[in-house]
């Protein structure tokens, strides 16, 4: 059975981030994970339809009144 451990190779060192393996003896495969920080992407309206909406309801309460809602008749 394959079992994975998180660590971190330093300098030549690996330091165990959380449960060691407890075999004295054994084949590793490791997998090189780099450290890279997603780059946050903020999206804007084009400038054509920026500032032109209107907030017609509330995001908790419906717009119109319930005696209006043909599905509860």
């Amino acid at each position: 059975m394959l079992k994975s451990y998180e660590a971190i190779y330093e300098n030549g060192q690996v330091k165990w981030l959380g449960e060691q393996p407890t075999v004295q003896s054994a084949r590793l495969i490791v997998t090189v994970l780099e450290e890279t920080v997603p780059p946050v992407k903020r999206r804007s309206p084009p400038a054509s339809i920026a500032g032109k909406g209107k907030t017609l309801g509330d995001i908790v309460s419906p717009i119109v009144d319930e005696g209006d809602w043909e599905c509860l008749k």
